[in-house]
């Protein structure tokens, strides 16, 4: 059908100018409509009847917006879903042509159009709702919750619409929720309020959305739903709550900002409830300076896609685009929203003003983000009413360039309450560019200072950086990492093992918040890492090792950055990674550890052996004392950072392995006096203090056993503690809340200590305790005064537990109590024993360990249980104290297997060659369990390793055991 009017239509057609389309904006505007916008010349063709009305009552300002009743009336005949579609279709086009009418004729302003816009886009959703909503009670019930109150589908627009900030040819972004769980009532059957809901969603999803031969109404996008495209597509008050409180990220916030509940009435109550449970996970209570880091990422990964989709002429999405206005505003309302409650607006040009007032931008700042903001929605209007295409592209048709020039030489802006025309010198494309371009940088010069600008490549960047950093960016392939590979040491059998694991990485990075400066730090970071692993040997140990360390510390810019500009720590890190899984698991489970690389001292630097107590009580001072939980991830941290130096020291060579155990040992003997002190603080604010103490006393001692007791410890090994006190029979507890025996008091202070120890906590487990030693063992009481503990070791012990008792110190306690406990120790172990009974005893029980726990492998050695081994050794050493302490008292001094070897040769009970001999075997086959715990390994060699040593302690063994 074509146009009953003397205008010449035909005028797309010619040789159009600026010229052309002045003169039609002065004498036709009909015609400059239809020349602007082919979207309004195809609704005039469709719509005789709009083209009649148009002809006598030309669209005007009066006569836009009050959609919700023109539609109503127009619903009322509506009787089934095609037609509902059609009425929206044909009201949508209507009206819309008339705003670009409006446009495109210079009648309306800026922000005039954008904000019809927007409430034609709530009526339009509103009523479909509302029709939809209806029919689907009619089919299946009224939705009801549990106290009979009927339930209503609330919408939320997103974005631009929320805003009333729509563009001419936007998506339209939704988010549907319902107040309560319940069901329907009234119909053939109950369903369940979400099913009701969905389905209802659905079908307006389906009304809106979808393309019959009149078109559509809104591309609708329900991806900003909480889960996203695999989240339910309607969610209840509780649910929504839930997701926010619990997994809300911070792109949700931004896009939260702009959320309107369509229809917004505060009458309601649901309608209030909703916006006063957002508004605590969209606004927080304190200035939320890492909101800028999000925002960053944001904006890097559309950059991104302007890049690899050569968006670069995209006014929405390039620099200094529409979308960096929107971060300028929207960073301010993230991080001050919750403070500064002006700043609390969905509309954009709402909350510039503010930002000035509050002196977060100058006034000059200000205005010039206003002008360029609505410049470019000026212009991006004009490109989408072109057509009623979603566009943010300029041209590269002539035509339409000239569209664009005519729409912005002139055009009207909101200022003080009227409206008000912003006119340029621009009469041809290259004016127009000259123009946007000075707006685009006003805004980048703005978003610069506030997010950060993207650094530019060096030119010296060379050629594998650059192929790395696509390969971190894009997706990876097996072609383009094969090239190289090449260049490296690898096997070329092993490049997809390295391409499975690369890739994976990359592609969870992809997906990660890590932020514009973390990722710009990953970009030269990570060849290097890959470089220097490739380089290695060992590169299929090392690879997981680093990327794990890499992969955990993505969104912790700092330890990127010390990795990247602190040259000499990548291979220091390469090395110790290589040589003790313990170490790189440890990092990359605790990132905080890579603090000890920062250190000026180096990570290798460990305390003096009587710096671990004060270096501890130094850390934890600043914990409160009142947050238990706080401080035992304190103890936990300090453990972890000073094994971490430790096992640095090891691998690097820097301590021999004598001093590693007294590291790890002393080390220990500080954590368990903290753990002490925070137990006796514990229960004594609950029961008081035991009535024999005087101030500052606490008459209690920690006994360690095993390699604790002998200064011995190793990287995994648990504590062998036993409680001793030394309270009298009838004391009681005073100055608590509630009195209690000083034997039960103690008792629950070893509990205390033991659950202490125990907890698992973000940081992990302090240290595993074992409490088996004790007098009866696991039948025995938890903690024993010293008497019974002597009793016990000198009247009812068995062997075993006396040569455990070789191995025993007091670990905690005062002064006199480890006298005490040493008198104890030396006296019992002094007696006079048996030879012969001991040594069956010895060997009875060193039999019975063998059959349970040595390996049966005859190509390996087990470095502890194996004959010739740790064992055997330690047996040895416990024998000779046994057997002649009685007759030679300095045997009994040490703990320690070395100085005893030492005291045996003093006392000719062993000859120098003999002793020297097994301090060297000890030592040697120590040494490597601790390089095999650094690596997780189990303590087995193959059975070719330690041959003479071996043979050697084999030999002490029958020597000792078998001579009469």
């Amino acid at each position: 059908m074509g146009l009953n009017m003397s205008i010449p239509f035909d005028v797309l057609s010619e040789k159009n100018n600026v010229s052309h389309l002045q003169h039609f904006y002065q004498n036709q505007p009909l015609a400059t409509a239809v020349v602007m916008s082919s979207f309004v010349k195809r609704t005039l063709q469709t719509q005789p009847e709009l083209l009649a009305s148009w002809q006598t009552s030309p669209p005007s300002i009066e006569q836009c917006g009050n959609y919700a009743t023109k539609l109503a009336e127009r619903l009322q005949a509506v009787e089934n879903e095609e037609h509902l579609a059609k009425v929206l279709r044909g009201f949508r086009h209507q009206e819309m042509a008339a705003l670009s009418y409006l446009q495109s004729n210079k009648l309306a302003t800026v922000e005039f159009i954008f904000q019809h816009l927007s409430d034609l886009a709530e009526a339009l959703i509103l009523a479909a709702r509302d029709w939809l909503y209806q029919r689907c009670c009619e089919e299946y019930g009224t939705p009801m919750n549990m106290l009979g109150e009927k339930q209503e589908l609330l919408i939320l627009g997103m974005g631009k619409l929320g805003g009333r900030e729509l563009n001419f040819s936007s998506d339209i972004d939704l988010i549907f929720v319902y107040p309560d769980a319940g069901e329907t009532v009234g119909g053939r059957k109950p369903i369940e309020n979400s099913k009701f809901f969905t389905r209802l969603g659905q079908r307006l999803i389906r009304a809106l959305d979808e393309i019959t031969v009149d078109g559509f109404v809104y591309r609708t996008d329900m991806r900003l739903r909480p889960f996203g495209d695999s989240g339910a597509l309607v969610l209840s008050f509780a649910a929504m709550e839930d997701y926010y409180q619990e997994q809300g990220r911070d792109w949700e916030r931004y896009a939260m900002i702009k959320a309107k509940i369509l229809g917004e009435d505060f009458t309601n109550l649901n309608h209030r409830y909703l916006k006063q449970m957002l508004r605590p996970f969209v606004y927080r209570r304190y200035l939320d300076f890492s909101a800028i880091q999000s925002l960053r990422e944001m904006k890097l990964k559309i950059s991104r896609e302007v890049i690899r989709r050569h968006l670069t002429d995209n006014i929405k999405l390039g620099a200094g685009g529409i979308r960096e206005v929107e971060f300028i505003v929207q960073t301010f309302q993230m991080i001050r929203g919750g403070r500064d409650k002006i700043l609390q607006e969905r509309s954009l040009l709402s909350v510039l003003p503010q930002l000035a007032q509050l002196h977060l931008l100058t006034d000059v700042q200000v205005e010039q983000l206003r002008q360029a903001y609505l410049f470019l929605r000026q212009v991006e209007n004009v490109l989408q009413a072109i057509d009623d295409k979603q566009t943010q592209t300029l041209p590269s048709d002539e035509e339409d360039r000239q569209r664009i020039v005519f729409a912005t030489q002139s055009y009207l802006i909101e200022g003080n309450g009227e409206a008000q025309v912003v006119q340029y010198e621009m009469r041809t494309w290259q004016d127009f560019l000259e123009v946007l371009s000075q707006h685009q940088r006003n805004v980048r010069a703005v978003f610069n200072e506030l997010i950060g600008e993207e650094e530019e490549e060096t030119d010296e960047e060379n050629e594998k950086l650059s192929v790395w950093k696509d390969i971190l960016h894009y997706e990876i392939t097996q072609e383009e990492l094969n090239l190289v590979l090449q260049d490296y040491p690898v096997a070329e059998q092993d490049y997809p093992e390295i391409f499975q694991r690369l890739s994976s990485t990359f592609q969870d990075w992809v997906k990660r918040a890590i932020g514009v400066r973390g990722r710009e730090v990953l970009r030269s970071l990570m060849p290097k890492v890959l470089d220097t692993v490739c380089s290695q040997p060992n590169y299929l140990v090392l690879l997981p090792r680093l990327l794990n360390i890499v992969d955990k510390i993505t969104t912790r810019t700092t330890y990127l950055e010390l990795l990247l500009e602190k040259e000499q720590i990548l291979p220091q890190l390469v090395r110790l990674c290589g040589q003790s899984i313990m170490i790189a698991e440890q990092i990359a489970r605790y990132p905080m550890l890579l603090d000890e690389l920062i250190s000026n001292k180096g990570l290798t630097q460990v305390l003096e052996l009587n710096e671990y107590h004060k270096a501890l009580q130094e850390y934890l001072i600043r914990i409160p004392e009142e947050d238990e939980e706080a401080l035992i991830d304190g103890l936990r941290q300090f453990k972890q950072s000073h094994i971490l130096r430790i096992a640095a020291a090891d691998i690097l060579d820097v301590l021999p392995v004598m001093k590693i155990s007294d590291h790890l040992t002393y080390l220990a003997e500080a954590i368990i006096a903290a753990v002490v002190n925070m137990a006796w603080k514990s229960v004594g604010q609950r029961f008081g203090y035991p009535e024999h103490l005087a101030e500052g006393e606490q008459d209690f001692a920690v006994i360690g056993y095993g390699k604790l007791g002998g200064i011995e410890l190793g990287y995994n090994s648990d504590l062998d503690l036993v409680f001793l006190h030394n309270a009298p029979e009838n004391s009681e507890t005073v100055g608590g809340k509630k009195s209690i025996s000083s034997h039960q008091f103690y008792l629950k202070l070893a509990q205390k200590i033991n659950s202490i120890f125990n907890l698992n906590t973000s940081a992990g487990v302090l240290y595993e305790v074992d409490m088996r030693l004790r007098p009866s063992g696991e039948a025995g009481l938890l903690v024993s005064t010293f008497n019974a503990y002597d009793f016990y070791q000198k009247n009812e012990a068995w062997t075993w537990e006396s040569q455990a008792l070789v191995r025993a110190r007091c670990v905690y306690g005062s002064a006199i109590l480890r006298e005490r406990f040493e008198q104890i120790r030396q006296s019992t172990l002094s007696k006079v024993r048996s030879s012969g009974q001991l040594k069956q005893d010895i060997c009875e029980m060193r039999e019975k360990m063998y059959q349970h726990l040595a390996n049966t492998n005859q190509a390996q050695f087990h470095l502890k249980t194996d004959q010739g081994g740790i064992t055997d050794i330690e047996f040895i050493a416990q024998y000779l104290v046994l057997a002649y302490s009685h007759q030679y008292p300095d045997m009994a001094i040490w703990s320690d297997n070395v100085r005893i070897f030492d005291a045996a040769m003093a006392c000719h009970i062993l000859t120098s060659e003999q002793g020297n001999e097994m301090k060297r075997c000890y030592t040697s086959i120590r040494n490597r369990i601790h390089h095999l715990n650094l690596l997780r390994s189990e303590s087995i060699v193959n059975a070719d390793e330690f041959v003479e040593e071996r043979a050697f302690v084999q030999q002490m063994w029958l020597q000792i055991f078998t001579e009469k």
